[in-house]
């Protein structure tokens, strides 16, 4: 919806970011301090990534089918600090997280369309990425203190699922009856490509270009998976950061969860995967029986335990380690597709109507 974003606060003040409109932020007496009007996108399932604040500056990145930019503001102003185009990247939901180096200043980590990038946090300037993800990352990647875990999962990229697309002068030859260099609908005799016709029109400009069907091409033959590398320095880490990565039990939407060197995959179907972080091996993968259903919220963890959320607003508490127990399941009666927030001791909830707030007495 309009208002997937979540919010974010230094304390002091709120910044948020709606998809119909933009940035703004508020002071805690509510009163509204600047605006920012962003957009519009084009991106046909809405923008779902959320801003973060890094040194004084609040960074939105908005990935979408044509026009991708990731864009930082001076937090007290308003004004735009910096602006980086992104055209490489396509439709994309997932949050920025910020990593900082032993040495250097901090750095903004974005997992887009077949890549992550690694961006200055004072200038915007790409430092190094790591490829081989998926054509469509939705969740967040997370970190330890030395490795980064990142899942991604897009329809039709599972193992075993991809296809030889030839290249785009090959496709001219065959598909372009009036030889513009460019494909549209009314010349396609391909009728896969007639039915993927949204899927390669990318700009929504009617033909097809070499970068649309350059996309199409590599989402194709793109495969699903979480990955672990080591945190990387400079130019292209792809391989030599390289750790291991896992193909099955993958969440579509819920962040991975990094806790006491487990990482943890909620999966659609109330499907626990635990696995050592280090290897990529599953040391317990078992469904939540009093929680099955769709999962949106991503699993997190305090107090020595996991805390899941199903879409039906089954709320399972979990014993974490390689043999995870549930201890119990609570039902809110509402649907849920946020995730649960944690301060001062207490656990925040939001459902579909109403917010919750649970702590000790």
């Amino acid at each position: 919806t309009p208002a997937s974003s979540s919010p974010v606060t230094d304390g002091k003040n709120v910044y948020a970011f709606f998809t119909d409109f933009g940035l703004i932020a508020y002071s805690t007496e509510g009163r509204e301090l600047w605006h920012l009007p962003l957009g519009p996108f084009n991106n046909p399932m809405g923008l779902g990534a959320s801003p973060v604040l890094v040194d004084d500056k609040v960074v939105m990145n908005c990935d979408q089918e044509s026009g991708s930019f990731l864009v930082a503001i001076n937090k007290d102003t308003g004004k735009i600090c910096w602006r980086v185009e992104r055209p490489e990247f396509s439709r994309g939901f997932a949050t920025p997280i910020v990593y900082k180096p032993a040495s250097g200043p901090h750095q903004i980590l974005i997992s887009g369309s077949f890549q992550l990038t690694a961006y200055a946090a004072d200038s915007g300037e790409e430092l190094w990425w790591l490829g081989g993800l998926s054509w469509q990352m939705k969740g967040t990647p997370v970190m330890s203190d030395d490795m980064i875990f990142i899942n991604g999962w897009a329809g039709g990229s599972d193992e075993g699922q991809q296809e030889n697309i030839p290249a785009f002068d090959e496709i001219l030859k065959k598909e372009d009856a009036n030889h513009d260099g460019k494909l549209s609908a009314e010349e396609l005799s391909n009728e896969q490509l007639k039915k993927d016709w949204k899927a390669l029109d990318l700009d929504r400009d009617g033909f097809v270009s070499e970068r649309d069907w350059r996309f199409y091409r590599l989402r194709r033959s793109a495969v699903n998976s979480v990955s672990a590398f080591r945190l990387g320095s400079h130019g292209d880490e792809t391989e030599r950061s390289f750790v291991w990565r896992y193909r099955k039990s993958l969440p579509n939407v819920p962040s991975p969860l990094f806790y006491k060197n487990i990482l943890y995959l909620m999966k659609e179907g109330g499907i626990l995967t635990a696995l050592d972080a280090n290897t990529g091996t599953v040391v317990k993968q078992a469904r939540l029986q009093d929680a099955p259903g769709d999962y949106f919220s991503s699993p997190v963890a305090a107090d020595d335990k996991i805390f899941t959320i199903s879409q039906e607003g089954k709320v399972s508490v979990i014993q974490p380690g390689k043999n995870w127990e549930v201890l119990a399941t609570n039902d809110l009666n509402e649907e849920c597709y946020s995730t649960p927030a944690f301060g001062d001791g207490q656990l925040y909830i939001r459902t579909k109507k109403t917010l919750y707030c649970f702590g000790k007495r």
